[in-house]
């Protein structure tokens, strides 16, 4: 009798484990049938559409991992609107950080006086007390005529920018030698690119350690900023005078989790973009002496000898401007946006059905032939103000209302930072490394930039 009972049992139950992967199964089948008109690869699996391919892209340490290429590849081929399948999920690609717009309005106008002009203009003591930090190390590097890895010292810049600057706190990275926050921040990076790519990877015991190790620098981050952030509301409390920064508009924040998810989001994308883009600038003009030459001498006839670089200065670098956007736009840091569709739209002749994730890609348009003559040349003056500008295929910041609320901090920062470097040293690149692109969530110079360093003669 029991026997007999539990034989019925496993025999409903499997029916009902059928039928519910049956049901998947034609639900999958629609959503493929609704999108299909869209032009795209063939689907790696039926279920789980193009996840392996995506898969063998995961080690993040790879050059220009096959994620990379393969979405390279099919703007190519398949044209600038192409669909991409993981699951029941679809993601449209369109080669031209989703919110809900409601909460992303008004995230938007609690952040925007934190980077308003005359805040902004403030900093300029920030941006120069932090850039003299490093020409001073590189001072001592250049006296004991040892390669360094550029990348490395102007994450340290970085980073003490953005923590003085937005939030109050001076760590003087040049004077440390075992700070875990630079480490951090690549291990969070890592850890999102990882989850976006493998669905599974958490799944697996030898990737266990991994998760582990992000899980700690995520904890770092936001007891770090649990702690700035009390700090704050204590001297706020007090009556003291505090500076209108990020972290002040962070406290205005009512959820106590959103705080601590914007500080580490400023935190992370305050420091490790500007980096990159600096890395890769050195880069580019260790790898174009006349492109360095013409740069050096803008900044020298600006500058002359004086030390301190005033804000009207950053106005008048106009070549080193163009530097800084044709470095962005060979080597986006953030490689692209996305934004969800809540209804029907139509991209370039394709109806794209709603409520799917569409995904701009500005690396892949930024190289394409069609918006850019020679594109995988460095080339300043498509950037010149008589130069011939076309819209929508150059958004390393985005565009639209969404743009990057940092992007001009950014770019002031980057400015001072390279035009001092250009005033006081001369670098060169050491021979035979390597000059690619390595994603780790935002896409780094593989090397990390190793140069020689003189002083100015």
């Amino acid at each position: 009798m029991i026997s007999e009972w539990v034989s019925c049992m496993m025999f409903y139950l499997l029916a009902a484990v059928f039928c519910a992967v049956l049901t998947y199964c034609m639900y999958v089948h629609h959503v493929h049938q609704k999108y299909d008109h869209i032009p795209g690869p063939p689907r790696d699996s039926f279920l789980l559409g193009h996840i392996p391919t995506f898969s063998r892209g995961h080690v993040v340490e790879r050059v220009l991992s096959t994620v990379t290429v393969f979405v390279f590849l099919r703007a190519e081929k398949y044209g600038p609107v192409y669909r991409l399948n993981s699951f029941h999920y679809v993601v449209i690609k369109v080669h031209l950080t989703a919110m809900d717009h409601d909460d992303w309005y008004r995230q938007r106008r609690i952040m925007d006086p934190a980077f308003s002009s005359t805040y902004l203009r403030s900093l300029m003591g920030t941006f120069n007390e932090m850039s003299e930090r490093l020409m001073d190390h590189l001072e001592e590097i250049a006296d004991t005529k040892t390669p360094v890895i550029m990348h490395d010292l102007v994450n340290c810049v970085t980073l003490d920018v953005i923590c003085k600057a937005a939030f109050g706190v001076d760590l003087n990275l040049f004077k440390q030698t075992d700070s875990p926050f630079q480490k951090a921040v690549e291990q969070c990076l890592k850890g999102m690119v990882f989850y976006l790519r493998d669905p599974f990877f958490t799944l697996f015991p030898k990737n266990w350690k991994t998760v582990q190790q992000t899980k700690d620098a995520t904890e770092l981050l936001r007891k770090t900023g649990k702690k700035w952030i009390q700090k704050r509301k204590t001297a706020i409390e007090n009556g003291e005078d505090v500076p209108k920064d990020i972290l002040t508009q962070i406290l205005k924040t009512a959820d106590h989790e959103l705080m601590l998810d914007n500080f580490v989001t400023f935190f992370i994308a305050g420091q490790e973009t500007t980096a990159n883009q600096l890395s890769f600038a050195i880069m580019e003009l260790g790898r174009q002496p006349e492109i360095y030459k013409r740069a050096k001498a803008e900044v020298d006839e600006i500058l002359g000898t004086k030390r301190n670089i005033s804000y009207e200065d950053l106005g008048k670098f106009t070549y080193l401007s163009q530097v800084l956007k044709e470095t962005l736009r060979l080597y986006p840091t953030a490689p692209g946006t996305s934004r969800w569709l809540h209804e029907d739209m139509v991209i370039n002749g394709l109806k794209i059905p709603g409520s799917c994730a569409v995904i701009f890609s500005s690396y892949v348009s930024q190289r394409l032939e069609k918006f850019f003559k020679d594109p995988l040349k460095f080339d300043p003056e498509r950037f010149d103000v008589n130069a011939p500008k076309p819209y929508y295929c150059y958004y390393p910041f985005a565009l639209g209302p969404r743009t990057c609320l940092g992007q001009v901090f950014s770019q002031m920062e980057a400015k001072v930072v390279l035009a001092k470097l250009l005033q006081r040293f001369e670098f060169s690149l050491v021979p035979e490394q390597s000059f690619d692109i390595k994603d780790t969530g935002t896409l780094r110079p593989k090397s990390g930039v190793i140069c020689n360093i003189k002083h100015c003669s």
